[in-house]
């Protein structure tokens, strides 16, 4: 089976990651997608965010209807604790997974073309794209060279080869035992910071981030500017980082 793993931090989950996942199932056969929300990713450790289980409890929601999405665990905060960890790296998590694979699965790593673009800078980049295939969901303004001279200079195709890419929305790279696929960009813009402001603003959510979503974050007041516990920035969010 086709399998992938679709990391972020999912605060919150919102349309954009389904109809990506649509997508990326559609056009490389994926069997099943696992969502798999960060407790704390490396790179934006200083960044608040909304505590775990607020996230993982929205999206445990939003796949509720969807049978081949599934929503993971693999990176709460005791799991990264029975491992001696505090934050979130993709090549410990998908190394974890892959132990539970059959030999003839295929595993695939799905991630917004925003943050591929700093995949150069995780923990042990070379050793993860070699350990499985990533799909790089594309949106307006890149190609298949951006993604390209994003890859760390090991796994970097030659300048002659990459100054073809230029204009080329989607497509795959396969240079040096790593395989990324361009997934054409999906026709859905939404943004989760645009989303949480639409939340404070007390503005209906269900088109940004689907019914059973947008009802969760109203009755916990998640993002409200008076004393909603998943308020980015606020007490409870800092403690649950701690």
């Amino acid at each position: 089976m086709n399998i992938g793993l679709y990391g972020g931090s999912f605060d919150p989950v919102h349309l954009g990651h389904l109809a990506v996942a649509r997508a990326a199932a559609k056009r490389y056969g994926l069997g099943k997608i696992y969502f798999v929300p960060a407790d704390i990713q490396p790179l934006k450790r200083n960044q608040p965010v909304t505590p775990y289980y607020h996230r993982f409890a929205m999206l445990s929601r939003a796949l509720a209807g969807e049978k081949d999405f599934v929503p993971s665990l693999l990176e709460a905060p005791e799991v990264l604790r029975s491992t001696g960890e505090r934050v979130s790296y993709s090549i410990d998590t998908v190394r974890r997974f892959k132990k539970g694979l059959k030999k003839s699965d295929r595993l695939f790593f799905v991630i917004g073309i925003d943050a591929f673009l700093s995949i150069a800078k995780w923990r042990s980049p070379v050793e993860l794209l070699r350990e499985c295939e990533f799909i790089v969901a594309n949106r307006p303004g890149f190609s298949l060279s951006d993604v390209a001279e994003a890859l760390p200079e090991e796994l970097r195709p030659p300048q002659s080869a990459t100054r073809k890419l230029k204009k080329d929305p989607a497509g795959d790279i396969v240079h040096n035992g790593a395989i990324v696929h361009l997934l054409p960009e999906v026709k859905v813009s939404l943004s989760a910071t645009e989303i949480r402001a639409a939340a404070r603003g007390g503005r209906p959510l269900a088109k940004f981030v689907g019914r059973a979503v947008a009802e969760y974050i109203r009755k916990t007041r998640l993002y409200t500017t008076d004393a909603g516990p998943g308020l980015p920035g606020s007490a409870k969010a800092k403690s649950a980082k701690a």
